[in-house]
């Protein structure tokens, strides 16, 4: 997976915008910062994680990270 560094700071910044930070969200869901920024960056899954991020942003997960949310819409069930 590759590591969206740009994507990643885009954020953070729009978090810093709104008040708060990616240790926000970690604190909000009793997680280490360190794992909230793994998953910010791309590095790692975590549907919680990106759900609550988005969230801290006024979004969607899918819209913050369409390119990671357009493989499971896309699956067909048989």
């Amino acid at each position: 997976m590759m590591i969206a560094e740009r994507q990643h700071q885009r954020i953070k910044g729009a978090l810093k915008l709104r008040g708060s930070s990616l240790s926000a969200v970690a604190r909000s869901l009793d997680v280490a910062p360190t794992t909230v920024t793994i998953v910010s960056k791309g590095i790692r899954r975590s549907r919680p994680i990106e759900a609550a991020i988005a969230s801290a942003l006024g979004m969607t997960p899918d819209a913050l990270w369409p390119d990671r949310y357009n493989d499971s819409k896309s699956v067909e069930v048989r």
